[in-house]
């Protein structure tokens, strides 16, 4: 089987904020067209490695490589959805027009010949999600995951190579948790995008898992979930016993991460 396209490299990656260490010698390279789950534990660095990727910050020492170059801010192959936004029940502005800022930012009042052409991207986009029936409904009348899919349609409408969700599962119910994966799922083997995905459960997503990314203990982990989600290798990244138990249905606990992790939070 050919190896994949390398889309993200990282090699020998030290992390610090001020005097604390985040990462130390991360290395793992992800390559064209997998779906990544990001775990660990609240304040490991799950979401530093977004911040990494986006541009906002740059590592301590060692090299990071996104699409073949150093990351930077706003680059165009890079959709992002970030952890969700509060909507106000009374927020009127209408699904296709959050969509719409996709393409253009924050910047409002864009030619009139372009606003056809928006809205046409804009309304694919939606329908790849799933969402076209939503367009003209109002942001503030939607449901949790009824805006996850307007988040995802918005960061899909740049026809990124790339996409950052974090924690798009948050506060939805399993049915809804089930749906959103799928989709997502969906958009990376039709369209061949990267996707890493942080969340804190992994059950929802282990169905559909290429590699997972396993954050804690101020390491880094990479592989197959069966090779990483194990007894063995938590116990080994978070240096104490941690056990990983899996029920009838495959469904997966993971016993003692919590309290191996206290000392580091």
């Amino acid at each position: 089987m050919p190896r994949k396209q390398s889309v993200i490299t990282a090699e020998n990656v030290t992390v610090e904020y001020g005097d604390s260490l985040i990462w130390q010698d991360a290395s793992f390279t992800i390559g064209k067209g997998e779906f990544v789950g990001v775990l660990g534990p609240n304040g490991a660095g799950k979401t530093t490695l977004f911040r990494l990727l986006l541009g906002l910050i740059r590592p301590t020492t060692g090299k990071l490589e996104l699409l073949g170059e150093t990351p930077r801010r706003g680059h165009p192959r890079v959709g992002y959805i970030p952890q969700r936004r509060p909507i106000d029940s009374e927020m009127h502005i209408e699904a296709l027009e959050l969509v719409r800022l996709g393409l253009r930012g924050h910047r409002f009042g864009v030619a009139w010949q372009h606003a056809e052409q928006e809205r046409k991207k804009a309304l694919r986009a939606l329908r790849a999600v799933d969402a076209e029936a939503l367009a003209h409904r109002p942001l503030g009348e939607l449901s949790g995951g009824e805006l996850q899919r307007i988040f995802l349609a918005q960061a899909l409408i740049g026809e990124p190579q790339v996409l950052l969700l974090d924690e798009p599962l948050a506060n939805l119910d399993i049915r809804r948790e089930i749906n959103l994966v799928q989709l997502v799922d969906t958009i990376v083997r039709t369209k061949g995008v990267t996707a890493l995905l942080i969340a804190h459960d992994l059950n929802p997503l282990l169905p559909v898992l290429d590699r997972v990314i396993y954050i804690a203990n101020m390491q880094v982990a990479t592989g197959r979930p069966d090779e990483i989600v194990t007894s063995e290798s938590l116990s080994n990244l978070y240096g104490a016993p941690v056990e990983v138990l899996r029920d009838s249905r495959g469904r997966i606990a993971v016993l003692g991460a919590e309290e191996a992790s206290h000392p580091h939070a």
